[in-house]
């Protein structure tokens, strides 16, 4: 299952108390003190994992605590160090405070990792009050609490190439053509209902990753057709690919409405390289290509390959301009 936003609670571990405690040796009645310091608790990390690509086992898992750090015991000895606990999540991952809103770090490459709660240092021993007045203290610190935090934990894939269009405009049918992926396919709406990724191999060794991003509907940017779960996979993408179908009387109308959609949910995207690639240009006789300044028009069908070679090529040129 592709889960991509959860909410989760995590606690790190308690500092661990100090110890009183006071010497006892043989021939020394009334030694000094002795006790040791509480060991740290646990600390809370999140860590990428390139092998993961889904946040199933943290939407199950509800929430994390690490385990308190040891008491302090005689002789001066420290109490024992809770181990963090590791949460394995995919690359391009975001971590928010859910009770602020503030976003705590943003997870793109591989072994990123954050502190998200940091462990509670452990209490101070009797032995370290000691003072010329005061040689048996009597009193040793408590541990430090951990911290505890409610977080939102939202995915947004990584992908060069991301497709942009209305349900059934054939974006699912043209990642299967260009890459290995396997994408359910119908000639029904709201077939993809999750982010499809594929490899695009070009040239010598060379290849661009592209997303197969759930279609839109006009009122996306508000949420409408869970549209703010399918646009924020769009913001890491460095070219967008509009589909449209060859067969609609207002082109240019439609890729005003998947326009506006993009810049009304974040201004980010005005910015972004894009092409507009007519659809299923097999079923139609004449093809009217329309104009739209700075902007590639390409025709192609995903089912006979008609336009796929230059479309891949138009993709690899933005790339290169692009960064």
């Amino acid at each position: 299952m592709f889960v991509d936003w959860t909410k989760v609670y995590v606690k790190s571990g308690d500092g661990g108390k100090g110890c009183v405690a006071f010497r006892r040796e043989k021939h020394v009645p009334k030694g000094g003190p002795s006790g040791g310091d509480g060991g740290r608790g646990g600390d809370i990390i999140i860590r990428v994992d390139n092998n993961l690509f889904t946040l199933q086992d943290i939407k199950y898992h509800k929430s994390y605590k690490a385990k308190n750090g040891g008491a302090g015991q005689g002789s001066r000895k420290t109490g024992q160090d809770a181990k963090p606990v590791i949460i394995n999540v995919p690359p391009g991952t975001v971590i928010s405070n859910k009770d602020s809103g503030a976003v705590l770090a943003d997870l793109t490459k591989k072994n990123d990792s954050f502190i998200v709660a940091t462990g509670g240092k452990g209490g101070r021993g009797n032995a370290n009050f000691a003072t010329s007045t005061n040689r048996a203290p009597r009193y040793a610190e408590q541990g430090i609490p951990g911290e505890e935090k409610n977080l939102v934990i939202e995915l947004k894939v990584i992908s060069d190439v991301g497709l942009v269009g209305f349900p059934n405009a054939g974006k699912s049918t043209l990642i299967s053509k260009l890459t290995t992926a396997r994408p359910k396919i119908a000639s029904y709406p709201f077939t993809t209902l999750v982010p499809n990724l594929g490899i695009v191999k070009y040239g010598t060794y060379r290849s661009f990753v592209m997303a197969d991003i759930p279609g839109l509907i006009e009122g996306a940017h508000q949420g409408k057709g869970l549209g703010h779960r399918f646009l924020r996979h769009l913001e890491r993408t460095k070219v967008l690919v509009f589909l449209i179908e060859a067969t609609e009387e207002d082109i240019i109308g439609q890729y005003q409405i998947l326009n506006a959609e993009l810049d009304k949910y974040l201004d980010i995207f005005s910015d972004k390289p894009r092409l507009i690639a007519l659809t299923k240009t097999d079923i139609i006789s004449e093809i009217n290509l329309p104009q739209i300044s700075k902007i590639d028009v390409i025709p192609i069908s995903a089912i006979n390959g008609d336009g796929l070679n230059n479309l891949v090529e138009k993709i690899v040129k933005l790339l290169e301009q692009n960064g």
